[in-house]
């Protein structure tokens, strides 16, 4: 009777610090979750991603002589699209709007002068990135046709 009370005592000692233990990385998941947070694009850095994206699958289409298709409407959105800063849509930021989306529209005026006019275009968003906010250069020098 003895050994069963003592074994009895030790497995609610042993159940009774589990939980505990549970508790503790309960509380730990919580607090770490608690100081994660999710990174939300602004609609301006989402729609260059867009941009991004269609225009590496463009150069691809250039390359191969392949159908141009149609200038995307869609890249109309950066005169209006909400900016991380709003402070940076400025004069300067106004003027390169307009600078890219003539580049990215004679593309498709000029199919027979497309890589050349590509590759203005690339560099119409190489000079605006370099006065404002110039992290994604590397990735936009990617986009150049040779």
């Amino acid at each position: 009777m003895k050994l069963a009370f003592n074994l009895l005592v030790i497995a609610l000692f042993f159940v009774g610090c589990n939980k505990q233990t549970e508790e503790k990385k309960a509380t730990k998941e919580t607090e770490k979750s608690s100081k994660f947070q999710m990174y939300q694009m602004s609609e301006m850095a989402a729609l260059m991603e867009q941009m991004y994206a269609y225009n590496t699958q463009l150069k691809e289409r250039i390359i191969a002589k392949d159908s141009l298709d149609s200038y995307p409407v869609a890249f109309d959105k950066l005169h209006t699209a909400i900016l991380t800063d709003a402070s940076d849509r400025d004069a300067f930021f106004n003027e390169q709007a307009y600078k890219f989306i003539a580049a990215q529209k004679k593309i498709y005026q000029e199919p027979s002068n497309a890589k050349e006019n590509f590759n203005k275009m690339v560099n119409q968003c190489l000079e605006c990135h370099s006065k404002k906010c110039g992290g994604p250069i590397p990735r936009i020098k990617k986009l150049l046709i040779p």
